[in-house]
């Protein structure tokens, strides 16, 4: 039976890299048939990702959508399991941010960022969830930050919303181990994504790349189903880069 895997914030940086990754890991675990559900704000993305995941020998569905939206994501669930049936894994990806002084943040930065960081993950999780403790089975990943637990002085409503979304893996933890479903805290610090913007070369050297991150994610989904890796935390070798 194939495993069908949703990514959001699929069309870029870990989103992208833990799809490839996915798509890799049919070649050297025998049996394994990862059916990837790639969603993303950007269908170009989306679709150029697809083709390059088709190519190493998954199957990809995709779906252009903003998880903002929770009643347009409820739809994607739905259709999902219309076709599939059943949902194995959800990677809690997509993510934005905003980065500037404290006292220069706006009400719609706010709105902007606890809209997909926090709402989004949040009723995603919830209706995902709701469906593997039905099943009795199941994986969750949450990429969430070292700002999940550290503080970074332009960071305030990105570390706010990332604080927020360890409380709910933390709460989540507590009902998956009643139905036999795996959560994971997927932390990393600095990892050079398209979120940073123009980076110096300098800067980049100091910093993970997606693939760093991306896996030991999949090897985490792949280990035994009476195991789980509840908490991945990454950092440059020089440590966090602070702003």
């Amino acid at each position: 039976m194939k495993h069908v895997i949703i990514i959001t914030g699929a069309g870029k940086g870990i989103g992208k890299s833990i799809a490839l990754d996915f798509a890799k890991a049919t070649r050297n675990n025998a049996g394994f048939e990862p059916l990837l559900v790639l969603i993303s704000r950007t269908m170009t993305d989306l679709e150029d990702l697809a083709a390059e995941c088709r190519t190493l020998g998954a199957e990809t569905v995709i779906y252009e959508a903003d998880i903002a939206k929770t009643a347009l994501m409820e739809e994607i669930v739905r259709d999902v399991m219309v076709k599939f049936g059943h949902i194995d894994c959800l990677v809690n990806n997509a993510g934005v941010g905003r980065f500037k002084a404290f006292g220069e943040f706006t009400g719609e930065d706010l709105h902007y960022t606890m809209a997909t960081n926090v709402n989004g993950t949040f009723f995603l999780t919830q209706n995902v969830f709701g469906i593997m403790q039905k099943q009795r089975s199941g994986h969750i990943f949450f990429i969430t930050s070292v700002a999940a637990e550290k503080a970074f002085r332009s960071s305030a409503i990105y570390c706010m919303s990332k604080f927020a979304q360890h409380g709910l893996v933390e709460v989540i933890r507590l009902y998956a181990r009643e139905c036999n479903v795996r959560i994971t805290n997927v932390m990393p610090g600095a990892v050079f994504t398209p979120m940073w913007g123009e980076v110096p070369e300098e800067m980049q050297n100091l910093m993970m790349m997606p693939e760093d991150i991306s896996g030991p994610v999949v090897q985490s989904y792949l280990q035994p189903g009476r195991t789980v890796t509840e908490e991945l935390v990454f950092r440059p070798v020089g440590g966090d880069i602070n702003d």
